[in-house]
């Protein structure tokens, strides 16, 4: 009788090189932790390669920050006819099945065979398009992940999604599709722009208000983290948190955390996600700005919307949801863009997301610093308490300090 292979038990490990994930379901992957990624005496990306011929995609600002580093890395490390670096457009508004169809091509005419890898470095829009794109490349591909961008690493870096726009929806078309490896280096994040930084900070704090009052507390002390050095606060070191300091407890607890939510629910079998935090009006309004605002600031109006909602609703206290939205405003993001944050247009989308969710509202909102709950019927968020909200938050645009709206 053949011997069986243990299966590893579900759950998501940490160790100080990154996390591993076994979902219940049978799919397992790796996100690592590594400085100096593209440093010549750096094997760790040249091993998941494996000899295998690549074909790398980085975007523009990634070429002139990064290209000639990823050119010598690869010149040392792998074959020199085995690897083959493309420039590709970046951008939300690229994110189009045009643009798989143009890396698809790339991937062809460099010979790459069912064997061979794909290799995005870059933001979330490159990744996710690579990953599209090595899914459905000869029915499905290898592809890595070198995740560049804070929304990269602790959102886009963690999770098997891939997809486009399409049909006037964000992330219309797409498929599931685990990375073969997915690396975050942390200085990467020293030449983001503060929007950029802001943008990360917003799905971390996602995370921070729907799962970890600790992390929403270091938010709250440290709103300058990935922007200048913050000192470790007292409590943090006191409990053992932060080893490595602010930043790395930060980057390292919203990894985990967004991990152990996707965990047994991978594949979004359940439709009810607390990772949906976030993404119920955002999609609706990064779309209706055509991308004016950014993802991070979307995802950040729709929490404070889903926040005030919750506090119309009797789901939370005044004073948690005003924590939680003087917190978004301290990051340097948005609560209200007057174009897109309509009374109509923020019905649309609940509609919206009841439709695609099985007829179900799901919608996630807080019920207090580390905690969430689900509205799920539509008629549970009426439209007048949706119009309450949106003029609380209008009316303090103009009463807390701050930036409130997105700035470049």
């Amino acid at each position: 009788m053949a011997a069986r292979t243990a299966m590893a038990e579900p759950g998501v490990q940490g160790d100080d090189g990154g996390f591993t994930l076994h979902a219940p379901e049978g799919t397992s992957y790796r996100v690592d932790i590594a400085n100096g990624v593209f440093a010549a005496d750096n094997p760790l990306l040249a091993e998941y390669c494996e000899g295998r011929r690549v074909v790398v995609f980085l975007g523009p600002t990634v070429n002139r920050l990064y290209g000639d580093q990823v050119r010598r890395y690869l010149t040392a490390r792998l074959a020199s006819d085995g690897w083959k670096v493309v420039v590709i457009g970046g951008g939300e508004e690229r994110k189009t099945m045009d643009s798989i169809e143009e890396i698809c091509a790339h991937a062809k005419a460099a010979g790459l065979d069912r064997q061979g890898v794909m290799l995005a470095i870059g933001g979330g829009v490159t990744c996710d398009l690579v990953g599209f794109a090595a899914a459905i490349y000869c029915r499905g591909v290898r592809y890595i992940k070198v995740n560049t961008t804070l929304v990269g690493q602790v959102d886009v870096g963690v999770g098997i999604k891939t997809g486009v726009n399409a049909l006037g929806t964000k992330n219309m078309l797409g498929a599931y599709h685990p990375a073969h490896a997915s690396i975050n280096d942390p200085a990467f994040l020293d030449t983001l722009s503060p929007r950029q930084i802001r943008c990360g900070l917003g799905e971390i704090a996602k995370m921070a208000i729907i799962k970890d009052s600790w992390l929403f507390r270091a938010l709250e002390e440290c709103p300058e983290v990935f922007r200048r050095p913050c000192p470790t606060p007292f409590w943090l070191t006191a409990q053992g948190l932060a080893p490595r300091g602010v930043e790395d407890y930060v980057l390292r607890t919203a990894m985990a955390l967004m991990l152990e939510e996707l965990c047994p629910n991978l594949r979004e079998h359940d439709l009810a996600r607390l990772v949906d935090f976030g993404h119920t009006f955002g999609p609706v309004i990064e779309t209706a700005s055509n991308y004016r605002i950014a993802h991070g600031e979307s995802v950040a109006i729709d929490m404070a919307i889903s926040s005030e909602l919750a506090r119309v609703l009797g789901l939370i206290t005044a004073e948690d949801c005003e924590r939680i939205i003087r917190l978004i405003i301290t990051l340097g993001l948005p609560v209200h863009d007057p174009q897109t944050c309509t009374a109509e247009l923020m019905d649309r989308a609940l509609t919206a997301s009841w439709e695609r969710r099985g007829r179900r509202l799901h919608l996630v909102v807080p019920s207090g610093i580390g905690s969430a709950v689900f509205v799920d019927d539509l008629e549970d968020a009426p439209s007048s308490a949706v119009a309450e909200a949106l003029e609380a938050l209008a009316a303090r645009r103009a009463d807390l300090p701050g930036p409130v709206m997105a700035s470049r």
